[in-house]
């Protein structure tokens, strides 16, 4: 007995429309506006408003891949939420409300976290659900992020974090679709480096007031700086490579058979490098310098504008790859058209 295929049957996403240019953050970091933009690929972000909670941006970001895939609320079986921790409300399931929302009144849903290497994960969570339970035709995954309210621009040791960025992105997967067909996907995690980033109350990287909003208290800190500069040095090239290996293997390809990448965003060399290092040029990708980074929403982001540029042409194998503190990175490969 064949497998049924899932596909992608539509995408959105959604931006706050404050914006924050490199300009702007040059005070707050005490780094140059030219090293912000040239080497942390920082041209300007988004960022979120008192209106913009998680719920709310993701469920437009949902509602536009709704409507991107011609498919009415009530038909969506499943919603799943893989973005932000740092949602509405503590200990709270954030896709339940986003299901109501949308009006999603047959669905179940629930929440899927693995930070900034969630898109992928989701989306074999999804698929395997899809794929066991023959009533499941539909499901909506959603990412959301304000996770800048959580970074202290002058903490030297989270200056890697200044690129957050505020969004969310949706796609809709549908049973049995003709076209976009995911093909692979691969995850892995290296425990080792699971408390290097944590959020902290002290008052030297929280600040004189490190409330966040009524509920949460504290800035993210990194406690294992040497460690973690350390570790990732070592092993983040090679993960990278190996789970866009993997994903592309189980699609029944090769390397060289990927057209497009859509990446995490991060800084600009190390984007160049993992390029370089699974044979691909920047002509084949997309670089998120205007939006930062938006935790799992990037991969939708990038999809997105591989798709507006016309880079990702009907046929074309896209693997969509992340990385997230804990430390995992994910790939999801498909088959496009």
């Amino acid at each position: 007995m064949s497998l049924p295929t899932i596909g992608i049957a539509g995408i959105g996403t959604y931006f706050p429309p404050h914006i924050e240019t490199a300009a702007e953050i040059v005070e707050r970091t005490g780094i140059p506006e030219s090293i912000l933009q040239q080497k942390m690929g920082i041209v300007q972000r988004h960022i979120a408003g008192e209106t913009d909670t998680i719920s709310h941006m993701a469920t437009i970001a949902a509602q536009r891949a709704l409507e991107d895939a011609g498919i009415p609320p009530s038909a969506v079986g499943a919603v799943i939420s893989h973005g932000s921790e740092h949602k509405d409300h503590l200990v709270w399931n954030a896709a339940a409300k986003i299901q109501g929302n949308l009006g999603a009144v047959n669905a179940f849903a629930f929440e899927v976290y693995a930070l900034c290497a969630g898109a992928a994960i989701a989306v074999g969570a999804a698929q395997g659900l899809m794929i066991a339970n023959p009533s499941l035709a539909c499901a909506v995954l959603v990412a959301a992020s304000r996770e800048h309210d959580l970074v202290n621009l002058s903490n030297p040791r989270t200056r890697f974090m200044t690129n957050f960025g505020a969004g969310a992105g949706a796609m809709v997967l549908a049973r049995d679709y003709p076209r976009n067909h995911i093909v692979g996907m691969s995850a892995f995690t290296d425990g080792s480096l699971a408390e290097a980033v944590i959020l902290s109350q002290s008052r030297e990287v929280a600040g004189e007031r490190p409330e966040v909003s009524a509920d949460l208290r504290g800035k993210l800190d990194v406690i294992q700086p040497e460690y973690m500069t350390e570790r990732l040095g070592e092993t983040s090239l090679r993960n990278f490579v190996r789970v866009i290996e993997e994903a592309t293997s189980r699609a029944g390809a090769g390397l060289g058979d990927i057209a497009f990448l859509g990446i995490t965003h991060m800084k600009r060399s190390f984007y160049e490098e993992i390029l370089a290092a699974v044979g691909l040029t920047p002509a084949q990708s997309v670089y998120l310098q205007d939006y930062g980074h938006v935790q799992s929403a990037d991969q939708v982001l990038a999809l997105q504008l591989g798709l507006q540029a016309g880079t990702i042409r009907p046929g074309d194998l896209v693997v969509l790859a992340g990385a997230g503190v804990g430390y995992t990175w994910s790939a999801l490969a498909i088959r496009w058209g």
